[in-house]
């Protein structure tokens, strides 16, 4: 260790667990995605795709992942509020110590790191609401996921009985009016069709924030010498002993 910093622990195991699943859920999740939107590799199997099973085996792989996010999601969701390592829900709150360090952090970013005002030693208000953001991003694409599969119960059976095809309807019908809201069809009676487009423009929306994601992490690493880089992988960063926050 570099003299003069500290070891300061980010993430637990756990967290770190979930961060990696996510992560390879996510890839598998998109790359079925787009096939199953718009079969791209078809073409090239010698074989007619039907012989193949290739969109049945995306479809598979596509409702796996969905059933792994939905499991991350609610441990998550309980972490958010209950975690004894930290507890991110605070970092979100509209008080006025969250609001200046989140602009302050902002302002890091857009300065260049040529003003560093905040104790960059603990999750910050604006990774935190970066953070939140895609939580309820990847919460909404489930709801509209299980609305598209229940849909294919148009009988309301399952092999498990009714109540599974009438507990989704429950949970993920309203996702139908809101996503005729956010897509803003002409049409004036909502269908599923605005359900489909609203989870794949979702699915875009999230790469972008994949892709800043990272950048901000490389960014980070760089411009604060801190180690941030690292703790995806070992859960820790470093940071001086002898100031928090620089001006």
């Amino acid at each position: 260790m570099k003299k003069g910093y500290k070891k300061v622990e980010r993430m637990t195991p756990a967290m770190r667990i979930i961060h990696w699943v996510n992560f390879f859920s996510m890839i598998v999740a998109i790359a079925t995605g787009l096939y199953i939107a718009a079969p791209y590799y078809q073409t090239l199997i010698a074989e007619p795709a039907v012989d193949k099973y290739v969109m049945a085996w995306n479809r598979w792989g596509h409702f796996i992942v969905a059933i792994i996010f939905d499991v991350t999601s609610i441990v998550v969701a309980y972490l958010y509020f209950f975690s004894r390592f930290e507890k991110p829900y605070k970092k979100v709150l509209p008080t006025g110590k969250n609001i200046k360090e989140f602009f302050a952090v902002l302002v890091n970013l857009i300065t260049l790191n040529r003003s560093k005002k905040f104790d960059s030693s603990h999750s910050d208000s604006f990774n935190t609401v970066y953070f939140t953001i895609f939580h309820l991003l990847l919460a909404f694409m489930l709801f509209t996921g299980l609305q598209l599969y229940v849909e294919g119960l148009e009988s309301g059976l399952s092999s498990i009985g009714t109540w599974w095809p009438s507990m989704l309807h429950i949970a993920t019908d309203w996702t139908i009016p809101f996503s005729h809201f956010l897509v803003g069809s002409s049409v004036q009676d909502a269908t599923i069709m605005d359900v489909r487009i609203v989870h794949h423009r979702i699915m875009w929306v999230i790469i972008v924030w994949v892709v800043f994601h990272i950048y901000y992490q490389v960014w980070r690493t760089i411009f604060w010498q801190e180690g941030d880089i690292a703790i995806a992988f070992g859960g820790s960063k470093f940071v001086k002993e002898d100031k928090k926050a620089e001006s």
